[in-house]
């Protein structure tokens, strides 16, 4: 059995005859904290512990560092970062640590189709973002990947400091990074995965392996999502490459910045759990491929509802799939995805991940076996009317065309701005991120130009049953943040900003670089 130093620790702790006079404020006593006792028993109380404990996070070797360095081994990484701010947690600190690797050039190559969280990260490091942009499958309204040409391209002729891709993405799709990580570092860059849906791969033969173990040279893992640890933990794992020597100090000083000082144990704990059943988990994950598998075929036997995943094979940046997703086509059954997803909840007590309108995503997670006679028997029952009748034109589902960039991301998001009717805003430059969830994809930055599709796009999506729209001024986006400097130039932007926040930006970026080992592009090693 694998062994779970860091739990292994807080049950100990847990188990001790302690008064406690510090906090938490519950002090692990039932009588305090009648109600959190009862609704999530008298065990939590007692693992929930402050940090900075002797034998637990304090002191050489400790379990919480034993943790940490087993779950390095468990991924193949040099080092591993636990988070307890989720993987978004990962993309800032991914961000701010490129702002300062280095050479003192911003640009960073990273695909549109990129997470909300990593874009914050590009605002709050100054980083000067170029795109290299994904497949789309139109028809589903899907952004896929990017291919190793694709990256190349978007390489050629810029002075980029490091790339940045998704894979595997939503829907399971699982890019080549093999090849986009041997085109990376032939530029003499680093490639950053954002693997926030791959906990799980590497530890079972079918399924794919883990980005690290295919050239990556950092890692974000969304762990609570298909790694079973509790919701809001993560990882960031490190790979041992020659850009890990000059990395690893500027990671350590954005965990710094961003990490809680009063990280739960609750959440730490559960990561080095969901680490060692990961680990020995390879009959329960073989379950769940074989009831996913099961899943699909029983959707598939319906004869109205296609498999999204089956037609994967059209798209160049697709090399594989994750067999624990489930992707259903409802809208060539004539149904809308997200009153699917809805209705499924509502009435059948079943739980889907992502809709778009089209279509529904189910996720089988490491070690569940769902009931496919269940689910299909509630899709089954479905049918088009009323609000379940797809929209007009929902068969076929554009994604917007993003606008133009004219204003780096931090410029914008920290210039003078005004708020206007949404009706108004074509050709104005955003203020805000604006992401339609899920999936959370930015369909707007800071910076770029608003477009008639776009507005309408994002608008059209708050007025869906469960849509939202993050970054939005309000919940139906009927108003809209913009820069009030209609036009201007990217150097007269950066002035602007400059002159408002340069201050705060140069002193985060120096006091990184002082962590960094000085070097210039002519040292860096190609792979």
């Amino acid at each position: 059995m694998t062994t779970t130093p860091y739990a292994d620790a807080i049950r100990r702790f847990a188990a001790r005859d302690l008064q406690r006079l510090n906090v938490p404020g519950h002090g692990a006593d039932p009588a305090a904290a009648p109600l959190m006792a009862d609704f999530f028993g008298e065990d939590v109380l007692r693992y929930d512990v402050e940090p900075l404990l002797d034998g637990i996070d304090k002191g050489v070797e400790n379990p919480l560092e034993q943790a940490r360095e087993a779950a390095a081994r468990a991924w193949g990484a040099r080092r591993t970062w636990f988070l307890t701010n989720g993987a978004s947690e990962a993309n800032r600190m991914t961000a701010l640590a490129l702002a300062a690797f280095r050479t003192p050039d911003e640009i960073v190559v990273a695909q549109r189709s990129a997470h909300s969280s990593f874009f914050d990260g590009i605002i709050l490091g100054g980083l000067d973002p170029r795109f290299v942009q994904p497949t789309i499958d139109q028809h589903h309204g899907i952004n896929h990947g990017v291919t190793p040409a694709a990256m190349r391209e978007a390489l050629r002729d810029v002075d980029a400091k490091a790339a940045y891709i998704i894979s595997p993405s939503y829907f399971g799709a699982v890019a080549d990074v093999a090849g986009i990580a041997e085109v990376c570092h032939e530029a003499g860059v680093p490639l950053v995965v954002d693997a926030a849906w791959a906990a799980h791969f590497g530890f079972h033969p079918d399924l794919p392996a883990n980005p690290i173990a295919l050239g990556a040279d950092l890692v974000v893992s969304s762990t609570h999502k298909m790694g079973g640890s509790l919701t809001q933990s993560a990882m960031l794992h490190l790979a041992e490459s020659p850009y890990a020597e000059e990395l690893e100090p500027l990671i350590d000083r954005a965990f710094m910045f961003t990490q809680s000082t009063s990280a739960s144990s609750l959440l730490l704990a559960s990561l080095d759990l969901a680490r060692a059943t990961l680990e020995d988990g390879h009959d329960r994950i073989a379950a769940s491929i074989a009831a996913a598998a099961e899943l699909r075929d029983a959707v598939r036997a319906t004869g109205r509802f296609p498999i999204v995943s089956d037609g994967f094979g059209a798209f160049e940046d697709i090399v594989g799939h994750d067999p624990l997703r489930v992707s259903i086509d409802v809208g060539a059954a004539g149904l809308y995805g997200h009153a699917v997803r809805e209705e499924l909840l509502r009435t059948a007590g079943i739980m889907t991940e992502i809709s778009t309108g089209s279509c529904i995503v189910a996720f089988v997670g490491p070690g569940t076996t769902p009931d496919p006679a269940r689910f299909v028997a509630a899709l089954e029952a479905l049918q088009p009317v009323g609000e379940l009748a797809a929209r007009s034109g929902a068969g076929v589902v554009a994604l917007p065309k993003t606008g133009e960039a004219v204003m780096r991301p931090r410029d914008a998001a920290f210039a003078h701005t005004e708020i206007v009717a949404a009706a108004d805003a074509e050709g104005r430059v955003s203020a805000d991120s604006l992401a339609a969830y899920p999936p959370g994809i930015p369909n707007v930055l800071p910076g770029e130009l608003l477009t008639a599709d776009t507005i309408a796009f994002l608008r059209g999506i708050a007025a869906m049953p469960g849509g939202y729209v993050r970054g939005a001024a309000d919940a139906l986006v009927d108003g809209v943040r913009v820069v009030v400097e209609e036009k201007c130039d990217r150097d007269d932007a950066s002035r602007a900003a400059a002159t408002r926040s340069g201050r705060i930006e140069q002193h985060i970026r120096t006091t990184m670089r002082r962590a960094a080992k000085p070097s210039s592009r002519k040292e860096q090693v190609p792979v």
